[in-house]
């Protein structure tokens, strides 16, 4: 697959169908964040973690790279979905700013 064709797909997927299952990106990021904050406080003496949209969005990356190191072979699917990450990452990151 050529970078071309994964920044192609990874547009597809994250603008269409899954916008129209998921709801928005950042929408659905913010709903993780309260669920892995509670999670990581619980798991944390108590002590408070708050996680935004974009730790989200970049913590989906890493999990994406995670998966990359110890696959058995190339999965193409897991660099689209780190592209899409990204991006989402950084439409996030420019919505902030503007703020």
């Amino acid at each position: 697959m050529k970078r071309d064709e994964i920044l192609e797909t990874a547009m597809k997927i994250v603008t269409g169908g899954r916008n129209k299952q998921y709801g928005e990106p950042e929408d659905n990021f913010a709903v993780i964040a309260e669920y892995w904050s509670t999670y990581l406080s619980q798991h944390n003496g108590g002590r408070a973690v708050l996680l935004t949209p974009m730790d989200v969005a970049l913590m989906m990356v890493l999990f994406k790279l995670g998966r990359l190191t110890t696959a058995r072979a190339v999965t193409l699917d897991n660099f689209v979905d780190a592209a899409g990450y990204v991006a989402c990452a950084g439409e996030i990151a420019t919505d902030i700013e503007q703020e």
